[in-house]
């Protein structure tokens, strides 16, 4: 999560190191050291050190790093134990002779939560002498102790907990103190539930250094900054963005982040909870009593929505009417059309597309102009740097909803441009067979189905170039929908009479015509078929209109198939011979156009939103309790008048003229 924090720390050479304790593969050393490869010029410069317990994930950690490109001489890894074997620095053949204390630049660590360990003897562990010894039935500090110890001066360490460590008492307080008086606490990060796989819990990071200017604290409450997928939950790249900006900045964001001083801290007794300072909590919905009864909205609710009002001014006088000192209403007519076509809100566009005036010409001259050698590591960051400039004067729109719009068409243009620097420029004119797997005797067999575009989809060769031809095909296809659709209605409109007539020729529960026996009875109808011919709405008319449309929809397959194999050549072809300006317009299409146009496409989203805030806020007030009032006292009539319809025993009259009387009946 702080990736870029870290390039703040580097020189010339950096070295990590990491508790793989967790059961990983690596992974987290990888992607903190991708990174900070964004960030320097020879990411070779770069020296891993790992660390793990079990012998398999020890194996396959060396593996991965290895298969990501990273060089064996800048790997160190250990199988071991990492609070009983320190890591000190030693080669296997020589640990005595080449004994060297390990200081590193920056510590990434996930270590197991809350687990068992024994303190006993380690008292004059440097690694815990400054600050004491985590209790034996948590070893969540001890970890993390560790990790501080082997950071340099200047350096930084992560550290992924459970939330507990923020505000146990004993032993863990008494190191949370130490920590916070020497001032090596940098910043707390709470996450989301359930975002690592093996756990469901909420966690948090915990930020430190060796040495610090500052001696606050930055509490971030990040909680609340993630999509759902599936069962877990996950941060999305804005969400991670915002975090790192937050971190860098080291700023307030209300509801969000908050620098906390060293004193309030100590007269919180060093409880670090997240929730005693910053308060990330939606306020309750809140019911205006007049409003309830006499209708209206309440001016305060209305002004709830004040970004939308400091952006445009003269907007809510356009919009409401006054009915008393402390409530309006929204003026009569079209809404939607009221807040579009405001003057302040033409001017907002207006502002926004300026803003990002030739900001596709940029993408086309980085991406495309340079694709074969630009930096890709580092372009999405100076791509957001631009979308981030291009919106710092522009009101209402989320610089981290762009940014997460970057991000998703990021993913597409960088495996192309990744295979285009490593396989040169004629990777985009390549295309591959497309193999899939199919049952042959039982068994899956990797079949050749086709073709697909290394690099260039099909489709977007035959919407772009092909559209002739795609069109015809299209227009087929949608036949045959049709046909298939008229089929459909013809033996859904059957009436009763009409399949018993028609039996021989449906299958068992009438939902559909049978080929053969329907082929052979419309033969021998269309021999005894009047001059005049069958009416279209008899058993023998929509026979014949079903033999008619399933014999167009035989030659349409027929035809559709052939023109398919066809156009599925002809893009094959188109793709291998693209001269360099259609190369780069399928690439403009590929990857900047979807771009640009979720970009503008932010401006209405929001202004739709507002929309739906002033609906649900007259849809709130909009029955009154004396509507409610006047829809009881009929209903209670109408069933008065229904009472008196009513007989029964002398008694049950008794109990019907008193259930009258409560309604208001005589």
């Amino acid at each position: 999560m702080l990736k870029l924090h870290l390039s703040l720390h580097i020189i010339s050479e950096i070295f990590f190191i990491t508790d793989l304790t967790r059961e990983g593969s690596g992974s987290l050393l990888i992607n903190i050291g991708r990174s900070v490869g964004k960030h320097i010029d020879n990411d070779n410069n770069i020296k891993y050190y790992a660390q793990e317990l079990k012998q398999n994930t020890y194996n396959l950690t060396r593996m991965n790093l290895v298969m990501r490109g990273i060089l064996p001489s800048n790997i160190e890894t250990r199988n071991g134990d990492t609070l009983e074997d320190d890591w000190p620095y030693f080669e296997e053949n020589d640990p005595v002779g080449t004994y060297d204390p390990l200081y590193v630049d920056a510590v990434v660590s996930n270590p197991p939560y809350s687990q068992h360990w024994d303190p006993e003897g380690k008292d004059a562990d440097p690694r815990y002498a400054r600050f004491g010894l985590a209790p034996k039935s948590k070893a969540d500090y001890a970890f993390l102790l560790h990790d501080l110890y082997h950071i340099k001066p200047d350096g930084i360490m992560t550290i992924v907990l459970p939330h507990g460590v923020l505000f146990r008492g004993g032993e863990e307080g008494n190191i949370r103190k130490n920590l916070i008086e020497n001032n090596h606490i940098d910043a707390v990060i709470g996450l989301p539930a359930n975002i690592f796989f093996g756990t469901g819990i909420p966690t948090i990071v915990i930020v430190l250094k060796q040495k610090r200017d500052d001696t606050d604290v930055l509490i971030i409450d990040a909680s609340k900054g993630f999509i759902k997928q599936g069962k877990n939950n996950k941060l999305q790249a804005s969400d991670m963005k915002r975090i790192v900006d937050t971190v860098i900045q080291r700023k307030n964001v209300d509801k969000y982040a908050r620098v906390v001083s060293r004193d309030e801290i100590r007269d919180n007794d060093y409880n670090l909870n997240i929730p005693r300072y910053v308060d990330s909590s939606e306020a309750a919905e809140s019911w205006d009593l007049y409003a309830s009864m006499f209708g209206g909205i309440p001016k305060s609710e209305v002004d709830g929505l004040s970004e939308y009002w400091t952006a445009f001014p003269e907007l809510k006088a356009a919009l409401f009417r006054e009915i008393s000192s402390e409530h309006v209403e929204i003026v009569e007519g079209d809404l939607k059309g009221k807040i579009g076509e405001h003057p302040n809100v033409q001017s907002f566009r207006e502002h926004f597309s300026s803003a990002f005036t030739g900001f596709d010409m940029m993408l086309k001259e980085r991406l495309i102009g340079k694709m074969t050698s630009l930096n890709i590591l580092k372009e999405e960051a100076i791509l957001s740097d631009a979308i981030f400039n291009r919106l710092e004067s522009v009101p209402l729109v989320d610089e981290y909803a762009a940014y997460q719009l970057l991000n998703d068409q990021w993913v597409t243009i960088e495996g192309d441009l990744e295979m285009i620097q490593t396989e040169g420029f004629e990777a985009i004119r390549q295309v591959d067979p497309n193999m899939v797997l199919k049952k042959k005797s039982g068994k899956d067999v990797e079949v050749q189905e086709g073709w697909v575009g290394r690099i260039i989809p099909f489709e977007l060769v035959q919407e772009t170039l092909l559209v002739s031809e795609s069109r015809d095909l299209k227009e087929k296809e949608d036949r045959l929908a049709w046909i298939t659709a008229e089929q459909r209605e013809i033996v859904e409109g059957l009436t009763d009479e009409d399949k018993e007539e028609l039996s021989e020729v449906l299958n068992d529960d009438d939902s559909a015509f049978l080929t053969n026996p329907l082929t052979k009875l419309a033969k021998a109808l269309m021999s005894t078929e009047p001059e005049e011919g069958f009416a279209e709405d008899s058993p023998e008319g929509k026979l014949l209109a079903v033999k008619a449309l399933m014999d167009e929809e035989k030659d349409l397959k027929k035809t559709i198939k052939s023109e398919t194999a066809i156009l599925h050549n002809l893009t094959k072809e188109t793709i291998e011979n693209l001269d360099e300006e259609g190369v780069n317009g399928l690439l403009e299409k590929k990857w900047i156009a979807p771009l640009i146009s979720s970009i503008q496409q932010l401006p209405t989203e929001k202004l739709a939103h507002l929309e739906t805030k002033l609906i649900a806020l007259a849809e709130k007030y909009a029955t009154t309790y004396a509507d409610v009032e006047s829809e009881i006292a009929e209903t209670e009539k109408a069933l008065a008048k229904m009472i008196d319809q009513l007989t029964g025993s002398e008694a049950d009259m008794r109990g019907l003229l008193e259930l009258k009387a409560l309604f208001g009946g005589e």
